[in-house]
This record gives C-alpha cells, structure tokens and sequence, in this order.
C-alpha cells in the first residue's frame, strides 16, 4: 500500500511558463529602464535651465 511517488520533472506547459515570464521580466526591466532614463534627462534640463 504504499505509493511510488517520483518528483515530477517539468513539463512542457512548465516551459512555456517559465519563458513568457523571462520575456515578461526582461519587458518590464526595458521598461523601467527607459523610465529612469528619461527622469535622468528631465533632471538634466531642469538643471541646465537653473544656471
């Protein structure tokens, strides 16, 4: 009565998950990036037009 139980090894809808959420995490980053670089530029003329 007992079970053999063996850990089961991704498949491949696990796959497929795991690269939508990689492409949706480098998405976001790219994002994120632009964003702070473009407060970096607004930081930069607000400066430029203080002097």
């Amino acid at each position: 009565m007992t079970k053999n139980t063996k850990p089961k090894s991704p498949g491949p809808k696990a796959k497929t998950r795991e690269d939508r959420l990689k492409a949706a995490l480098k998405a976001n980053m790219a994002r994120r990036k632009a964003q702070a670089k473009a407060r970096t530029g607004e930081n930069r003329v607000e400066d430029e037009d203080k002097r």
